[in-house]
Parts: C-alpha cells; sequence; structure tokens
C-alpha cells in the first residue's frame, strides 16, 4: 500500500509515520506538510534516511499538487489542521480554510482518483460540554469553539462523501493527547517547559475543566488499527482511559518538574470553554480490539523527561 500522510511532520502524524516505518512495515509513506509553525522536519529526523518515506512540502490546499500525488497513492491518513483552539478563537480564518476546504480539497481528489480508503482524524472537541456519562459515536455534533466547529464541518465532509459517492471514509475522534514532540502551546509541553525553566503557568478559571489524556503512541496504533480493520462510513472514538480536571493535572506537572502552587497564576478563562469531554471508545475495543497500553502516570513522567533531554528541540520550535 502507498500511503499519503497529511501534516506528518506534526505532534501526531509524524508519530505515527515513525512507528509505522520502525515496525518494518511494508507500506510506502509520503509526508504532505506545510510546515508551518506546528510542522517540523525534525520531529521525522530518525527515519529521514528509510527508503520508503518520502516528504512533500505542500498544502492540502493546492488541487494541482494533491492531485499529483493521489495518483499514484492508494490511501489517506489525514492528520493536518489548524489545533489550537486559543488560536482560533483570536482568529478562525486559517481554522476554516485549512480545515474545512483542505479537507475537501482532498477528499474530492481522493474520489477523482479512486483512492481505498480515507482515514479522516478528528477530535472529541467536536461534540462540545458534556456534564456525566461518556459520548458514543451516534452523539449529535454541537461545537463551541471556531476550532471544533471546523473540525466538524470536515467530519460531515468527510461523511458526506461517503455517503454521496461512496468514498471509503473512516473518521476517528480522539481525546486529548499528550507525549514527546508536542509544540509547546499545548497544556502539557507549554506547563512542563515554563516549569523547567524556572517560569510561571498560567491555570484557565477555577481549573475544574476535566479532559481524557490519551498517549500519542496508544492514539497512533488505534488510527493503524481503523486503517487496517475499520468499516467505511464508520466513526471510531478513540480514548485514554484516564480523566484528570486541568488543577489535577498542574498538579501532576508541578511534581514531576519539582516546583510548587506558588509558580501558578490563576487567569480568566477564556471564552468558550467546554467543562468536560469524555469518549466510549468500546466500540473500537469491540470491532478493532484497541486498548491504550500507556497509564497516565509513567506516560506523563516520561513524557516531562523527554522535554527536559530534548531542550533544544522545544526552544528552537517555541521560536
Amino acid at each position: 500500500m502507498r500511503l499519503l500522510v497529511t501534516g506528518g511532520a506534526g505532534f501526531i502524524g509524524s508519530h505515527f509515520v515513525r512507528s509505522l516505518l520502525a515496525d518494518d512495515d511494508p507500506r510506502t509513506v509520503t509526508v504532505l506538510d506545510l510546515l508551518t509553525y506546528a510542522g517540523n522536519r525534525a520531529n521525522l529526523a530518525s527515519v529521514a534516511d528509510d527508503p520508503r518515506l518520502t516528504f512533500v512540502h505542500g498544502d492540502i490546499r493546492d488541487r494541482p499538487l494533491v492531485d499529483s500525488l493521489l495518483a499514484e497513492h492508494d490511501a489517506v491518513v489525514h492528520f493536518a489542521a489548524e489545533s489550537h483552539v486559543d488560536r482560533s478563537i483570536a482568529s478562525g480564518t486559517d481554522f476554516v480554510s485549512t480545515n474545512v476546504l483542505g479537507t475537501q480539497t482532498l477528499l474530492e481528489s481522493a474520489l477523482h482518483h479512486g483512492i481505498d480508503r480515507f482515514v479522516h482524524i478528528s477530535t472529541d472537541e467536536v461534540y462540545g460540554s458534556i456534564e456525566s456519562g461518556s459520548w458514543t459515536e451516534e452523539q449529535p455534533l454541537a461545537p463551541n469553539s471556531p476550532y471544533s466547529a471546523s473540525k466538524a464541518g470536515s467530519d460531515l465532509l468527510a461523511l458526506a462523501y461517503h455517503r454521496t459517492h461512496g468514498l471509503d471514509v473512516r473518521i476517528t475522534r480522539c481525546s486529548n493527547n499528550y507525549g514527546p514532540y508536542q509544540h509547546p502551546e499545548k497544556v502539557v509541553p507549554l506547563f512542563t517547559t515554563r516549569l523547567l525553566d524556572g517560569g510561571r503557568v498560567p491555570l484557565y478559571g477555577d481549573g475544574k475543566n476535566s479532559r481524557d489524556w490519551l498517549h500519542v503512541d496508544d492514539h497512533c496504533r488505534a488510527v493503524r488499527l481503523v486503517l487496517d480493520a475499520g468499516r467505511a462510513g464508520e466513526i471510531y472514538h478513540i480514548g485514554g482511559g484516564t480523566e484528570l480536571t486541568n488543577r489535577e493535572l498542574t498538579e501532576r506537572l508541578l511534581q514531576a518538574c519539582g516546583r510548587t502552587w506558588d509558580s501558578v497564576d490563576h487567569v480568566t478563562d477564556r471564552p468558550g470553554h467546554d467543562l468536560r469531554y469524555s469518549v466510549d471508545w468500546s466500540k473500537a475495543r469491540d470491532e478493532l480490539g484497541y486498548r491504550p497500553h500507556h497509564d497516565l502516570a509513567p506516560g506523563l513522567a516520561e513524557t516531562v523527561d523527554w522535554y527536559r533531554t530534548h531542550r533544544d528541540w522545544w526552544q528552537e520550535t517555541a521560536r
């Protein structure tokens, strides 16, 4: 199989590519990445010389480029997206353009070239907030931020191409990811790098916003299961199994970095901040055999250690 991975130089996409090639998978991989602030060729350095890997610097909205690539590929795993909620609140333009129009460009080209399967990577944020229990895949979408609204739009487009044209689309919706190589704008690396540097960290509101935490390695393993054994037109939730409030997460990061609550600034909550996300991932478990392998406590400790020993990477990335 000839696999096109969009956003393959980003946090999750690069882990997917590295893990695929590390397992001696026979598939060839082409990474298409625009290398915005969140994309980094260094994330693929360990596999850069692998003959199965080709890197293309380009935009998923560039239809001629996408056509030239998909004419030579069998499947797409679509990670490329603008993904930071705070940035989307400041300006939603890039989010709609990349996440909606970029996805539509890929879908149209995939249909034209008869792509065998299209795995679209989405997020639990498309559902809005849930007070108790967990969402199943049948939950109606109710996004609250420009970011999550743009992802909801791309999800609906992907499903429309399946229902209207029969394109084999499979959608994954994951909970909050953490792990090495994550851009320092996201909460775990943001807090970790600031605390390691002796700085201060901002905690939104009362810190009671709650998220399920998923190690990036578990996420990428689930994506491979969906790619290989998922069903066309289906949505699969991917969760990590450990839910923490932001205050509890902050406490763990403070301990891991040897800092105290004196390093925390309590700041005004961001607009439209969803209180709680939680996905029911029993469908992926029952159909595909997915189970998370990484417990949060050691996974978070290993992640903090990675940032501690890869200071050059995150200092360069944060510029």
